[in-house]
């Protein structure tokens, strides 16, 4: 979760289905066992994590450099345990932050996901743009919903009652 702070999301179009997006991802991440890291770009000026994400990344790692790779420890001392491999991306500014992060991963070796209906810019052509550059550098922009159903794969799973669940609450509170 890539800098989703109060000043930056108060410049965002459309900011409150990209919060929502954002925890929805958030919490299908928790349902699925996949690990949930944040950062925040200079919170003494820009602000803390939404109060709606900030039960998901109790503790953000604050940053100045625009890329989140290096705040986050890249590569991670727990990537010799489980061997994982890929990241999923989601936060502001699309353009700088998370567009910046993810070429960093991606020239690491990384495949990255791209939360398309998570990530913001305060212009949506400076988002479209990035989303158009990251697909061409390889990464893959998918939707959160595409992002949860993949990691669920079968409705014979067990936690696909949770996520349908997930799913129609936020479609309740659209």
């Amino acid at each position: 979760m890539i800098d989703v702070q109060d000043k930056l999301v108060a410049a965002i179009p459309q900011r409150e289905q990209l919060v929502a997006r954002c925890r929805l991802l958030a919490e299908g991440a928790r349902v699925f066992g996949v690990p949930i890291a944040g950062t925040e770009q200079y919170p003494r000026g820009l602000g803390s994590t939404v109060s709606e994400l900030s039960e998901f990344v109790p503790l953000p790692r604050d940053k100045l450099r625009f890329s989140a790779a290096e705040a986050l420890g890249w590569p991670p001392a727990a990537e010799a345990d489980d061997g994982r491999r890929q990241l999923v991306l989601a936060g502001i500014e699309a353009h700088v932050c998370v567009l910046q992060s993810a070429m960093d991963w991606l020239a690491m070796g990384y495949a990255v996901y791209v939360a398309g209906d998570a990530v913001g810019s305060r212009c949506p052509a400076d988002r479209d743009a990035a989303l158009h550059r990251l697909r061409d550098a390889g990464a893959v922009v998918a939707s959160v919903e595409s992002i949860l159903f993949e990691w669920c794969d079968t409705a014979a799973a067990a936690e696909f009652k949770t996520l349908s669940r997930l799913l129609k609450e936020q479609m309740r509170s659209a």
